[in-house]
Order: structure tokens, then C-alpha cells, then sequence
């Protein structure tokens, strides 16, 4: 029978966030369904207008979702409840990103503030290179089972052979830091905001689990 320990590694990261992403959402409603998709590309060249005007590229500004539901409105006849159709609404997500900094986070919220499109929108910071920092991590990780699984092995005087199996469960590892909280709206006063915010490090951690062959 193979004699084997098995050790879990858990290990720490703080990144700092060099990327910043603005997510928009674009809403509207209209009777007409072919009135209320034309509203949603007006609105959208408007926005992307707002951007352009400050120097973004327009093309960088990119959709991550789109719907158009039926929207209805309670109201009340004779005592009774009801529920009447209103038009179609659409939700149009977007995003657009840059390099973390002031001056570039300044134009953006300059775009947004004189933009007849409205969106509301967040301001998150991340990572660019999100898989360069889940490697380092997984890397301290397998390390550090390395190291437990030797005292292990010393103190039960034993030796370490080959390692027999990884385990190792991939999920996806938020990266961001929201300094500014909820979403905000684009005729918000933007002057108020502090653009010298220095996002905190995001802070990573995960495990990974080796077993070792032992002599």
C-alpha cells in the first residue's frame, strides 16, 4: 500500500490596483418597441460621444449586457388593484477602461457630467493582469504546503518521495476595490468627489492541496 501525506497550502496577496473601470448602465422607456430600440442606440452614440469629446477612444466603451422588457404600473379602479402596460424598457450595461490615475479618472467623470445620455454608473478599481497575480498566489500556495509537508515528514521521521496529486479548485477571484460605493448618477455633482482617492490594496487568498509520497 503507497504510504502518502496529504497537506493544504494557503497563502495571501495584496495587489495594487492599476486599472480602473467604469460600469455604466443606459435605461429608457417607450410605448413602442421599435421607438424604445432607437432610444437605446441614441443614447448609447451619446454616451460614447461624451467620451470621444475627452479623448477616450469611443471603440473602448463596450457592452456587457442588453435587455428590453415589458414594463407595467400598479394602479388603483374602484378599490381594485391593477396592473396596466406602460411601454418596453431597455437596460443597456457598458463598461469602458483605463489606466488607474487621477487625470485619467478626472476626464472620465468630466464626460459624464455634461452627458444628455445620464447613465448611472460605478467606478471600480482592478487588476490588468488578473492572471498574473493568480499564478504568484498559486505559487506561494504550493509553496507553502511544500514547506508544511516537510516539518511533517521530519517530525514523523519520515522522508518526502514525488508528489502524487494537485488538488486544486479554479474559481473565478474578485479583484476589485470599490472606494466610491454604490452606483452614482452621471448629473450627480462631480465637482464633490475626491479624484485624489488612493484605492487600498485588494487582498487575494486561496489554497491548493498536494499529496506527497512518503518513504
Amino acid at each position: 500500500m503507497e504510504r502518502t501525506i496529504r497537506v493544504t497550502g494557503k497563502a495571501s496577496l495584496k495587489v495594487k490596483p492599476d486599472w480602473t473601470e467604469i460600469l455604466l448602465t443606459l435605461t429608457g422607456t417607450n410605448a413602442d418597441y421599435g421607438k424604445v430600440l432607437a432610444l437605446s442606440a441614441e443614447k448609447t452614440e451619446a454616451l460614447r460621444g461624451c467620451f470621444e469629446a475627452q479623448g477616450f477612444d469611443g471603440k473602448d466603451l463596450k457592452t456587457t449586457d442588453f435587455s428590453v422588457n415589458t414594463k407595467y404600473e400598479n394602479y388603483n379602479e374602484n378599490g381594485s388593484y391593477r396592473q396596466r402596460f406602460v411601454g418596453y424598457e431597455f437596460r443597456h450595461a457598458l463598461k469602458i477602461g483605463f489606466a488607474a490615475g487621477s487625470e485619467n479618472l478626472g476626464r472620465a467623470l468630466s464626460a459624464l457630467s455634461s452627458c444628455a445620455a445620464e447613465p448611472e454608473f460605478e467606478i471600480v478599481y482592478t487588476v490588468k493582469d488578473g492572471e498574473k497575480a493568480k499564478n504568484e498566489l498559486l505559487k506561494k500556495a504550493v509553496a507553502a504546503s511544500s514547506e508544511k509537508a516537510i516539518v511533517l515528514a521530519r517530525a514523523a521521521g519520515v522522508g518526502l518521495g514525488d508528489i502524487v496529486n494537485i488538488d486544486y479548485y479554479w474559481e473565478k477571484m474578485p479583484m476589485e476595490a470599490r472606494p466610491f460605493g454604490k452606483m452614482l448618477r452621471a448629473n450627480a455633482p462631480m465637482a464633490a468627489m475626491d479624484l485624489s482617492v488612493e484605492p487600498e490594496d485588494i487582498e487575494l487568498s486561496d489554497s491548493v492541496t498536494v499529496v506527497w509520497e512518503i518513504k
